[in-house]
């Protein structure tokens, strides 16, 4: 969740503008740990790696959650190596969980059967809310509005399961429910895609390509599909993103320093978090410079 897990923008969240559709803030699909009761700190598992200094299986406590539910390293934890945690958003499902689905009752009151419901239902709400995200930036897409009826459809759809009981949540197909929207948002991105400049004529098509280390400095990759492509430790220095769409693309250590990223959609903030970049990366206004780059510049 931002406040606590992940590095600081390099400018604050900017209000609802909705005479501005280009910039989608969407406040309530961003980590508030304010108002969470640090479940990603608690629900999730991690194993020691580059990313966290430790094991943790799922549903117990980082060793570094204190009991106001904040973390005790915030400020520190890319020095203290848990790097994984400056990545990682839950897209607002967090609150959601906390506030909405159980009302404000905190896992660490009342029963274990509480707790582990809790933790059960927390992954299932973030996948929706993810998915939320791409829905509402999709229907910012001018080019998609074929499909904008069916978004808007999706979108509502989504929402109430997001609203579900905790039993129902826990029992929700959300592989079936995402299927069953990939085909708008592929359709989406097709749109999109087909009226970026420059795009037309060229072989683009790069959908779940393994480009893991790949020298792509300076590429020509307007308008193309990277979704799902692993880009892990990839070379885009200077490479034109202009209009790419980037859903599920992986951006880990992904080298972004002067790349072009205008325009590119469906890019969320813990795929520009995991990767490599600077002051001269441009990028879409839905997302923010993570603060990490500056120290990398």
């Amino acid at each position: 969740m931002p406040d606590q897990t992940a590095d600081r923008p390099d400018r604050p969240d900017r209000p609802d503008r909705p005479d501005r559709p280009d910039r989608p803030d969407r406040p309530g699909l961003r980590g508030d740990c304010a108002r969470c009761f640090g479940l990603c700190c608690v629900a999730l598992p991690f194993s020691a790696s580059a990313d966290f200094a430790l094991d943790k299986p799922a549903g117990k406590p980082c060793p570094n959650l204190r009991d106001d539910h904040r973390c005790g390293i915030h400020a520190r934890l890319r020095e203290q190596g848990f790097s994984g945690c400056t990545v990682y958003d839950c897209f607002g499902a967090g609150q959601k969980v906390s506030q909405v689905t159980f009302g404000g009752q905190d896992w660490r009151t009342g029963s274990g059967e509480r707790a582990r419901r809790m933790f059960e239902v927390f992954p299932v709400v973030r996948q929706l809310h993810e998915l939320l995200w791409y829905l509402t930036e999709a229907l910012t897409l001018p080019a998609a509005r074929p499909v904008h009826a069916g978004l808007r459809r999706a979108l509502e759809r989504t929402e109430q399961l997001t609203l579900l009981a905790p039993g129902e949540l826990a029992a929700l197909d959300v592989g079936a429910h995402w299927q069953e929207v990939n085909a708008l948002l592929l359709r989406a991105g097709e749109l999109v895609r087909a009226e970026v400049p420059g795009s037309k004529g060229r072989k683009k098509n790069r959908r779940g390509a393994d480009l893991i280390g790949a020298r792509l400095r300076g590429a020509d990759l307007r308008g193309a599909t990277l979704r799902g492509a692993c880009l892990i430790a990839a070379d885009l220095t200077g490479a034109d993103l202009r209009g790419a769409e980037l859903i599920g693309a992986d951006l880990r250590d992904t080298d972004l320093t002067d790349a072009d990223l205008t325009g590119a959609f469906f890019l969320t903030q813990p795929q520009l978090n995991a990767a490599r970049g600077g002051a001269g990366t441009r990028l879409p206004a839905s997302v923010t410079r993570p603060g990490h780059w500056t120290a990398q510049s």
